[in-house]
């Protein structure tokens, strides 16, 4: 496995558990070269998930967009890495679990917003002001009442 850091080939597995959901194993590893780790996940190859944009077009899934736009919206906020991971890790397994060749980015955005109102729900409208485009303030207000009427 490549390093992250330095690009070396070789590291050393430290830690390997299951992920919850028993769908991948969650492997902790340190470089040989630098000594830093890291994390990777090994799951079983699965047939591939195209993801149909709002304009049509289809690109397929990527787990680490998904998990970058899900730290974007917890930046600065007190939310750990492990919950980002596990958020990300919970939304691929729905995705791929509804046994589909596709799914529109919509589906994809709403269980986003669906586990982030549950972790933080301040990343949860930064990450609703984004997927929804909010256009302007009434917008932004009205998905705050519809939280706080929770």
């Amino acid at each position: 496995m490549k390093c992250p850091y330095c690009d070396a080939a070789d590291s050393k597995v430290i830690d390997s558990r299951p992920t919850d959901e028993h769908e991948a194993i969650r492997r902790r590893r340190e470089c040989l070269n630098c000594k830093k780790r890291f994390t990777t996940y090994e799951k079983v190859e699965s047939i591939p998930l195209m993801v149909i944009k709002k304009d049509g077009s289809r690109q397929m899934f990527d787990s680490q967009k998904l998990l970058n736009g899900i730290m974007r919206a917890c930046e600065k906020r007190p939310v750990k890495v492990d919950d980002m991971e596990r958020v990300a890790e919970e939304i691929e397994t729905a995705a791929q679990n509804l046994m589909e060749h596709e799914i529109k980015s919509e589906q994809l955005g709403e269980m986003v917003m669906d586990k982030l109102k549950n972790l933080d729900e301040v990343a949860y409208v930064r990450f609703a002001s984004v997927y929804r485009e909010f256009r302007d303030l009434n917008t932004f207000v009205e998905e705050v009442n519809k939280l706080l009427k929770r």
